[in-house]
């Protein structure tokens, strides 16, 4: 029963993720997401006791899915690599990510004044901060590389990097494109790490 459960919330999900991805986050009520779905509001209550906790559920879908792609990165080709291709699931390279990109923006910008949605919010940064300094102390042991750096520091730097880059892109469509993007990525990781050990 609970697997059947969890397909049905994650179905309702997706339906949420659609609308909050082409309309905004604003126009996310449980009556929307219930015509979209084609169900009866009642069904949506009833695998949602508040719009809160849909929204709750939702964000945290839309992380563990990023999660699981880049925790499927290959890192055999070496962690500066890994680390980039990492990174460039965090960007609206395609439409899937750019959706996802305007998606979690909208959450991140809600999660000022949702206690709720804040604690996602802080999950997720310190999730992310944690897998950052792990890359970036694994791309120190490597031959070459400097092993004096503030890992802690420069994973934060990492991802407001990720973040800005990804904000302009989403927040005035057309000012970056997605090779633009890649470049930026790339010049600063090639600052923070040897461009000569990676592909």
């Amino acid at each position: 029963m609970g697997e059947i459960r969890q397909k049905r919330r994650s179905e309702l999900t997706d339906v949420l993720l659609s609308i909050a991805a082409t309309r905004g986050l604003d126009q996310v009520s449980v009556r929307e997401v219930a015509a979209a779905a084609g169900v009866s509001i009642g069904t949506v209550q009833h695998y949602f006791a508040t719009k809160d906790e849909m929204l709750v559920f939702a964000f945290r879908q839309v992380v563990e899915r990023t999660r699981a792609r880049v925790a499927g990165i290959d890192a055999d080709n070496g962690p500066r690599h890994a680390l980039g291709a990492a990174l460039r699931e965090l960007l609206p390279l395609d439409q899937a990510r750019l959706a996802e990109c305007r998606v979690y923006l909208a959450f991140a910008a809600r999660a000022a004044t949702s206690p709720s949605l804040a604690a996602v919010q802080r999950e997720t940064l310190s999730a992310i901060y944690a897998d950052l300094e792990q890359a970036l102390r694994a791309a120190a042991a490597a031959p070459s590389r400097r092993a004096d750096a503030d890992t802690a520091l420069e994973a934060r730097l990492l991802l407001a990097v990720a973040d800005g880059l990804m904000l302009d892109a989403v927040s005035a469509p057309g000012t970056l494109t997605p090779a633009e993007l890649e470049a930026a990525l790339d010049a600063h990781l090639d600052r923070l790490l040897p461009a000569d050990d990676h592909p």
